[in-house]
């Protein structure tokens, strides 16, 4: 079973917010902290630590 990436990424994200309970300003910090570290001059630096 092929899931893709995003739908995967939309499902846990939906539950860990359903369970979890974070308040909205941490998860709009953390997404825009990402979207702003995958543009930076760090993205290489992380993107070999993951892989």
């Amino acid at each position: 079973m092929d899931v893709p990436l995003w739908l995967a990424l939309i499902v846990v994200g939906w539950l860990g917010v359903k369970l979890i309970r974070p308040p909205w300003w941490l998860i709009a910090v953390l997404l825009l902290g990402g979207y702003l570290l995958a543009d930076s001059l760090l993205a290489p630096v992380i993107d070999t630590a993951v892989k």
